[in-house]
């Protein structure tokens, strides 16, 4: 078996499919974003400049990262620095500039209306969105996979030796049933704001902890303990934001 392509030509076009792959997962992610907003009869015009920063600084944060963490390499390549078409991105990287500029904004562009709310309301979108950007995205670029196996389910990736475990279709799986999870905690009635959230945060981190630690491991172009930790980190501060949504809502309890 080839290995996956990285790029397709169109007649003069050159698409990398990493980038492609990502840029149609962010499109779903926001659209999908708008319609639960309108769903809660809260305004979804602006939600177009808000992931437009947000996803900007993500983006940027995400290269800053991985560029950081693979310094070695990128000092001898500093032309590689810009070649997000090659694959790159680290996602905690990410998260670490997107949820403070996200956080900024959301009061600023929906005054008046809970964060909380609004942060349960747009974190189902982006697992959605995720968890498709991982299909799209990993599968199609360099070094995609993650350990050798000699197992039915390994597959080549360009620019690695042997078949692969294909981490991005494992974590797209991953991802879907958390989205699914989401839903359906969506739909109790006695959930309280921040709760989707905070499970989301628990979950995420500590399943990404785990995929570093045994599918890719410090071999791989995005491996790092660095990741295993931001994971668990990201696993507590959702589990502290749990415990705050049910504090808060046992207080509105008392207090009525």
């Amino acid at each position: 078996m080839e290995p996956f392509p990285t790029s397709i030509h169109i007649g003069p076009l050159h698409l990398h499919l990493y980038g492609l792959g990502v840029g149609i997962a962010a499109y779903v992610a926001f659209r999908y974003c708008q319609r639960r907003l309108e769903k809660r009869s809260l305004p979804s015009a602006p939600a177009g400049n808000f992931a437009m920063w947000v996803v900007g600084f993500g983006l940027v944060g995400a290269r800053v990262a991985h560029v950081a963490t693979h310094w070695d390499f990128y000092n001898s390549h500093p032309a590689e620095i810009l070649a997000v078409w090659n694959g790159g991105l680290a996602s905690f990287g990410g998260l670490a500039l997107a949820i403070p500029v996200g956080l900024y904004l959301l009061k600023r562009t929906w005054p008046g209306v809970a964060p909380l709310v609004l942060a349960d309301t747009i974190v189902v979108a982006v697992v959605a969105g995720w968890a498709l950007g991982r299909l799209l995205g990993p599968q199609f670029m360099l070094a995609g996979g993650g350990h050798l196996t000699h197992q039915w389910f390994g597959l080549r990736y360009a620019g690695q030796f042997g078949r692969r475990v294909p981490v991005p279709l494992i974590q797209a799986i991953e991802d879907g049933l958390l989205w699914l999870f989401l839903i359906f905690l969506e739909q109790r009635s006695s959930r309280r704001p921040g709760q989707i959230t905070a499970f989301a945060m628990v979950v995420w981190g500590l399943v990404r902890a785990a995929d570093e630690r045994l599918l890719l491991g410090q071999d791989s172009a995005s491996g790092s303990r660095g990741v295993q930790l931001a994971g668990v980190f990201l696993a507590l501060s959702g589990i502290a934001l749990l415990a705050h949504s049910r504090n808060a809502g046992k207080s509105k309890g008392r207090l009525a």
